[in-house]
């Protein structure tokens, strides 16, 4: 590992001595390609330094403490540094794991409501307005594709991209079976129900990364149906794409745009038949996804939302972290969740490393 961290270090300096050159600076495209490798690296570099500095105040602190005069301070430079030194080790460990290629992009998620009627169509829409607060106080856009909604007000399906930096480093982790446990307004005896609904997270993939190939395309137009005024009974803008080798069907209807709802729709089309591939090619390695919080599987309870005990339960955590106040997190207070995910994820990664 330290090898490792020296031989970084040293990327780390000549990419900022680069940086530096006139050739450099003159030619856009490069200096940005050279920063933004710079910028990912400055962390781990950053914790790197401070690493090797505690180890010197340590040694530092050592020499100092055969000397009377100075070996109490000694000892509480030296145990000050040890601390921080073990921080800084765990830290690099987290750092030096191998980065998801799709956190940085954009989320396309779909939110179907499940078992409990619609009990479980209400509860899907309290998911996506949950979603929407959530990606609102981390200044992230929302952009609904598709949707399909009851008289009630609940969700049959939707689909829509969040687009915002970390947007899919975050959200990756709602993918699953959520279940909600509570009184339905139409229920008329008070009695708790148990309903759901699933949610689908994929990352935004760009057509360098998935190629579709047009002879594979239905593209069929029609007329936009739900609220929207006359403009959506006047059009056929809606659009619905069927990838015929698969059978996959896309629809897309929010844009008064047909260019702009076929681009939509395409760009959900390659995000589900890349994840497709990505799922036959992780089928070989199903204990490295296990290892993960969650394999991302529709069919996976991840999360239980109580609200006669006013308590969201995420069943992939343990212990007195599972539990959190499930007022906060309806109205998209999801990062304390989100945060004990992450963090549970970097421990079974690490630990699958160290077995390794």
């Amino acid at each position: 590992m330290f090898e490792k961290l020296k031989n970084l270090n040293n990327k780390y300096e000549l990419l900022r001595a680069r940086l530096e050159e006139p050739a450099t600076y003159s030619d856009p495209a490069a200096y940005a390609k050279l920063e933004r490798e710079a910028r990912e690296l400055q962390p781990l570099i950053e914790a790197w330094r401070a690493y090797e500095k505690a180890g010197q105040t340590m040694e530092d602190a050592l020499s100092l403490m055969s000397d009377s005069e100075m070996k109490e301070l000694a000892q509480e430079e030296y145990a000050a540094a040890k601390v921080d030194r073990e921080r800084l080790e765990q830290e690099i460990k987290i750092l030096l794991l191998p980065k998801d290629p799709n956190d940085g992009k954009n989320v396309i998620m779909e939110i179907r409501g499940g078992v409990g009627g619609e009990e479980g169509m209400l509860f899907a829409a309290d998911l996506f307005r949950m979603y929407s607060m959530y990606a609102e106080s981390k200044g992230w856009k929302i952009d609904v594709a598709n949707v399909s909604e009851t008289e009630l007000g609940g969700i049959k399906e939707i689909s829509f991209v969040v687009e915002g930096t970390g947007a899919y480093s975050r959200l990756k982790f709602e993918a699953g079976g959520h279940r909600v446990q509570r009184v339905p307004v139409t229920e008329s005896g008070g009695r708790i129900h148990t309903s759901a609904a699933t949610v689908a997270v994929l990352p935004e993939i760009g057509e360098i990364d998935f190629h579709l190939d047009p002879g594979d395309l239905k593209i069929d137009t029609y007329r936009s149906s739900g609220a929207g005024g006359q403009h959506v009974n006047k059009t056929e803008s809606a659009i619905r794409i069927t990838h015929l080798p698969t059978g996959t069907v896309v629809e897309c209807q929010d844009e008064r745009s047909q260019y702009k709802n076929k681009d939509r729709a395409m760009q959900i089309l390659r995000a589900k038949l890349y994840e497709a591939e990505q799922e036959k090619q992780h089928a070989a390695v199903a204990s490295e996804r296990r290892s993960q919080i969650g394999s991302g599987d529709r069919s996976e309870r991840v999360r239980t939302y109580n609200f006669p005990q006013n308590r969201v339960t995420d069943h992939r955590l343990s212990g007195e972290m599972k539990n959190f106040n499930i007022q906060s997190v309806i109205n998209g207070d999801l990062d304390p969740l989100i945060d004990c995910l992450i963090t549970a994820d970097q421990a079974a990664r690490l630990q699958a490393q160290t077995e390794a």
